[in-house]
């Protein structure tokens, strides 16, 4: 038991526990060869299952009437605390080629089919294991005493049987050859598919279009302005230019808000005449503040307002942005984070110029203070694998020409990947899969780049137990690398 110290210490408390321990029973096999007892996955399997008696609590018995106690019969892995049970059912799903299947399968059956009350992560962590290590054929659900008949529920019907003899398949129930694969199924980028990941913006794509449909973005002549609303709004953007006090701009924002929201304006197309962009820093920085709202779930409002007075700067930024902008943006985002998302965050990274060092800064202090790293991994599920439509773009007309429907990948861009990362934001596998086929075409052009070699560097760090069927593609790219951090990538993976 001893020996399994250390490997029990990892699942109780590594952050990444099926990395850590796979290395740690690839060094103890080698090192354990010579003793009397090495270390084999068979060992580990029986030390799981070893059988013992556990006391069983019987709360309607008094302590003077319960002796001998009721005793029931366990299994190891059974006496473990539930967040370690879940986490070494987790690890043998994930190195189930170590292990034998057979005794898998009856060891997550056996936790299964307990008598006591399973934990809810250790039921899902059991059942994931019966799913991956069951036989195709479902021959064990034999075990569960059914018919058998022609027209049971599991039988496969009988024209998917003869598609399935008479072709190579690419599974054995589903008549689909390798051939049909598009390559965006078989890169996992599939349409739609943001898994858990969709629960942080359900609805939202409902209420974008509510939105876009709103502000007339596509078709912003048509919208028609009383004669009066028109010219109030130029006289107010002689006021945005013209700072004079502090008590004054915040008139300024009072008149814009009214404007906006009479009756025969359209608040867009009143921002687009007012220009509020043109304002400094502080007069900005004084307007965002004082044009909030007081529902954090507001999108429109909120949206025009980022796009009218902050985009168009930092569209254009090419020095560090001022300390009073940065904060008061941040501070802004904070109160309204989809709609920093969509007429702040979306719009920078697909800039039709790539973003560059003074914006990377920007948006890494947005994500960093305003943003829950779960709303940020979804926001990188839609901008790595989403399609056109799902990265929306709020922006004023006037400034659309600086913004493509495509990412321009620039070292900044490899920055900011590098910050999400750091920032403890779990990328789903079809955001790794495409950030992988992405560094597979750009090595050639970034093989001089330490903010490249920096970038993946901590890519294979971060993201090392979604990589293990990525690691010969990883190496070619690494190998183009002529970085003196190319010797320490190639570590890094070759402990894949």
């Amino acid at each position: 038991m001893e020996q399994w110290v250390p490997l029990f210490d990892i699942f109780l408390t590594s952050p990444t526990p099926e990395s850590e321990a796979s290395t740690w029973l690839n060094q103890s096999f080698s090192a354990s060869s010579s003793t009397s007892t090495p270390i084999t996955t068979g060992s580990f399997l029986s030390l799981l299952m070893k059988p013992l008696d556990s006391i069983v609590a019987d709360e309607s018995s008094s302590s003077s009437s319960a002796w001998p106690p009721c005793t029931n019969r366990v299994m190891f892995i059974q006496t473990l605390p539930n967040m370690v049970q879940s986490r070494v059912l987790s690890f043998l799903g994930f190195e189930r080629q170590r292990f034998s299947s057979r005794d898998l399968a009856k060891l997550a059956r056996t936790v299964l089919s307990g008598s006591q009350e399973l934990d809810f992560w250790v039921h899902r962590a059991a059942r994931n294991l019966l799913d991956v290590v069951s036989e195709s054929s479902y021959e064990w659900i034999s075990c569960l005493s059914l018919d058998s008949g022609e027209d049971e529920f599991e039988s496969l019907p009988g024209w998917l049987k003869d598609s399935a003899a008479s072709s190579d398949l690419v599974l054995p129930w589903l008549p689909i050859s390798p051939e049909e694969l598009d390559w965006r199924t078989v890169n996992g980028n599939y349409e739609n598919n943001y898994g858990s990941l969709s629960q942080v913006g359900e609805g939202e794509d409902e209420d974008m279009n509510d939105v876009l449909e709103e502000m007339n973005i596509d078709n912003p002549e048509s919208v028609h302005l009383e004669p009066e609303i028109k010219k109030r709004a130029v006289s107010l953007k002689a006021w945005v230019v013209d700072f004079q006090s502090t008590s004054k701009t915040v008139g300024l924002a009072k008149e814009i808000r009214e404007l906006c929201s009479e009756k025969g304006g359209d608040s867009f197309t009143v921002l687009g005449l007012i220009e509020p962009w043109l304002a400094d820093d502080e007069t900005a920085s004084i307007l965002l503040s004082h044009l909030t709202c007081g529902s954090e779930e507001e999108l429109t409002w909120p949206s025009q307002v980022l796009c009218s007075i902050i985009l168009p700067k930092l569209l254009a930024l090419e020095e560090p942005a001022s300390r009073v902008l940065v904060t008061a943006t941040v501070e802004y985002c904070k109160r309204h984070q989809r709609a920093s998302e969509y007429a702040l965050l979306f719009p920078l990274i697909l800039r039709r110029d790539g973003i560059n060092n003074p914006i990377y800064d920007v948006i890494t202090r947005i994500i960093k203070e305003s943003l829950h790293p779960a709303h940020v991994a979804s926001f990188c599920q839609k901008l790595l694998c989403g399609q056109k439509d799902e990265r929306k773009v709020i922006c004023l007309p006037c400034h659309q020409y600086l913004i493509t429907d495509k990412m321009v990948w620039t070292e900044s861009f490899f920055n900011l990947l590098q910050s999400i990362l750091n920032h403890n934001v779990h990328l789903s596998q079809n955001s790794v899969d495409q950030i992988i086929y992405q560094v597979q075409q750009l090595a050639e052009r970034f093989s001089n780049s330490l903010k490249f070699g920096n970038f993946l560097l901590c890519f294979v760090t971060k993201c090392s137990p979604s990589l293990k069927h990525h690691k010969l593609i990883l190496t070619r790219v690494v190998e183009h690398n002529k970085t003196f951090l190319a010797k320490s990538i190639l570590g890094k993976l070759a402990g894949l």
